[in-house]
């Protein structure tokens, strides 16, 4: 597992950052996205699929979070 952040981009979406990568891509889809359920599947807009455990929605971002890769990013 690896420790990511997830933030507010500019334009309002969320994006995600691996920092031991310098991967940064934008989050194009969340699995669970309620108050009370946010997390699971997180597709990149660079193919990339990673899983964190869902939580509560958070009340404020930035947040760091473990992450587990599912799908690697199509080159």
């Amino acid at each position: 597992m690896a420790n990511i952040m997830i933030r507010t981009a500019d334009s309002g979406g969320l994006t995600f950052y691996l920092p031991k990568r310098d991967l940064e891509a934008s989050i194009s889809s969340i699995e669970f996205d309620t108050p009370e359920k946010w997390g699971g599947e997180l597709k990149l807009d660079n193919g990339g699929i990673y899983f964190i455990d869902p939580i509560a929605r958070p009340s404020r971002l930035p947040i760091s979070l473990r992450a587990r890769r599912i799908g690697a990013a199509e080159d």
